[in-house]
């Protein structure tokens, strides 16, 4: 299937393992939802959003992501968590998002989520507003940068529950993006250059 071959090239090795052996059905697993949304910038170039998240006691402490989060009771479905939990992360107002896409889900073990992405795009450059609490910066990478294949690296990373790990990984704006959010970026990619 085309959105796992995506994020199999991104899989890290470690975690092959894992999701061989775990039950996912048996874990219950949460539901999330994210955004990978597109967007002009000030000089009318495309970039795409993503999020370093705070340094907490958490799984996914200080590494960088999409926005998004958990689904709420309130909200209607998932495409709705991923708008809600963007406005709320990153300040873009959901009329101001256009869902074009959802792409494949993806299991995430250390959190025990399936997660939801969605592909979107904002017309005009947003007026970026950081959630204090959860989100350290915001990392605005140009697409062409998120396209070029020279950004694509081998990292040995220490994460809360793995030591000296080899990972594949983007180098964007100075960020190792692993992971799962790495996973997610690798069917972005490719979908974007069967478009182009």
């Amino acid at each position: 299937m085309f959105g796992e071959k995506a994020h199999m090239e991104m899989l890290p090795k470690f975690r092959t393992k894992e999701l061989r052996e775990v039950d996912v059905e048996k874990a219950n697993p949460r539901e999330a939802a994210v955004l990978a949304l597109f967007y002009p910038d000030k000089d009318d170039i495309t970039n795409i959003v993503l999020i370093l998240r705070k340094t907490y006691k958490g799984v996914h402490s200080a590494q960088i992501g999409f926005p998004g989060g958990r689904v709420e009771l309130t909200d209607e479905n998932l495409e709705e968590t991923a708008i809600r939990e963007t406005y709320e992360e990153v300040g873009v107002q959901p009329e101001n998002i256009n869902i074009l896409k959802k792409i494949t889900k993806i299991y995430i073990p250390p959190s025990n989520f399936w997660v939801h992405p969605f592909i979107g795009l904002a017309n005009h450059t947003p007026n970026f507003v950081r959630q204090e609490t959860e989100v350290e910066q915001i990392v605005e990478v140009k697409l062409e940068d998120f396209l070029n294949e020279s950004n694509l690296i081998e990292k040995t990373l220490n994460t809360s529950y793995a030591e000296n790990v080899n990972v594949p990984a983007f180098f964007l704006n100075e960020h190792v993006v692993w992971g799962a959010t790495a996973m997610m970026l690798s069917e972005v990619k490719m979908i974007l250059k069967r478009l182009i």
